[in-house]
């Protein structure tokens, strides 16, 4: 088949790679615009469109989907299908139409459960015990055209969701190959409501955290907030991002107290205390959390309350 592939971030390229490599034909790629970085507000391309500059593939990065020169671009090209994964950009119905196939989505939730841009963090956040991928073909509906092939991905309860993504990058491009290997042949099943959940992306106000909430439910957040947006705490009005905690048995502090000790930094919650792996202090290095704990005063001794 004759594809153009449409993808932006990091997670798209195990699909592109793997597809490029297949026996189809990648004619083209679709990426956000090429966006200003660093000190110096360069522009730079997308991961995606770094990719194609390296492999000499066409890269088409219009500001709107329904720009009007992208769309006779497109309509040139010719494609049979276009494959998806996580574009980020609102695609129109006149450009829906344009291949023969349509476009084909690789999604990382069991759909319906997961509608959304951030399936893969609120999966860990909710608590699931399993994760996924579904490849679908898109509708104008947020995520809900019809399913062609799902995968599973059962869960320990320690993933980031950073951990998670990059798996389900992998195994998720290799459903998306098979799903366009069998196309033609194969007809995609509409989707119910029925266990329909959302995925918003996540707010920086969501990822603050609450000590007096259980530890549970807090090592959730931080695993699913990593590697972000991170989530934060404060101490004296400064904000402290952790990366990673691990819950413990024990439930010997108050909400919010810290212990630091030889090898490990300890948190109260509203249920088991927390040991904070992995710190970033405002205006220093992600550290192990015990390091930093080795530098506290007796006045740090607790994060500050949620007002």
């Amino acid at each position: 088949m004759r594809l153009v592939f449409a993808g932006t971030p990091e997670v798209a390229l195990p699909s592109l790679e793997l597809l490029a490599n297949s026996g189809h034909e990648v004619v083209a790629v679709v990426t956000r615009p090429d966006a200003a970085r660093g000190r110096s507000a360069r522009p730079v391309p997308s991961p995606v469109g770094e990719w194609a500059a390296d492999h000499g593939v066409v890269a088409l990065k219009p500001a709107k989907a329904s720009d009007p020169d992208f769309l006779a671009q497109l309509a040139d090209l010719a494609p049979d299908a276009c494959p998806v994964v996580a574009y980020g950009n609102l695609l129109t119905q006149p450009a829906l139409d344009i291949p023969a196939y349509g476009w084909i989505n690789l999604h990382f939730s069991l759909l319906p459960r997961w509608r959304g841009a951030a399936p893969v963090q609120r999966t860990i956040m909710a608590g699931d015990a399993v994760a996924g991928a579904t490849t679908f073909r898109l509708t104008r509906p947020l995520d809900a055209g019809p399913v062609y092939r799902t995968l599973t991905h059962p869960l320990d309860g320690t993933e980031t969701a950073g951990e998670l993504l990059s798996a389900l990058s992998h195994t998720g491009a290799r459903l998306l190959l098979d799903t366009l290997d069998d196309l033609s042949s194969r007809t995609p099943t509409e989707q119910t409501t029925h266990g329909m959940t959302l995925a918003p992306k996540l707010t920086v106000d969501e990822a603050r955290l609450d000590w007096s909430l259980a530890g549970e439910h807090l090592d959730r957040l931080i695993r699913g907030c990593s590697p972000d947006p991170m989530a934060w705490t404060t101490l004296h009005g400064e904000r402290v991002k952790v990366a990673l905690a691990r819950p413990l048995p024990s439930s010997d502090l108050e909400p919010g107290q810290l212990r630091p000790e030889r090898r490990r930094l300890l948190v109260g919650t509203g249920t088991v205390d927390l040991e904070l792996i992995r710190v970033l202090p405002q205006g220093k290095k992600e550290m192990p959390g015990a390091d930093w704990g080795r530098g506290l005063k007796a006045s740090d001794l607790a994060f500050d309350p949620v007002a």
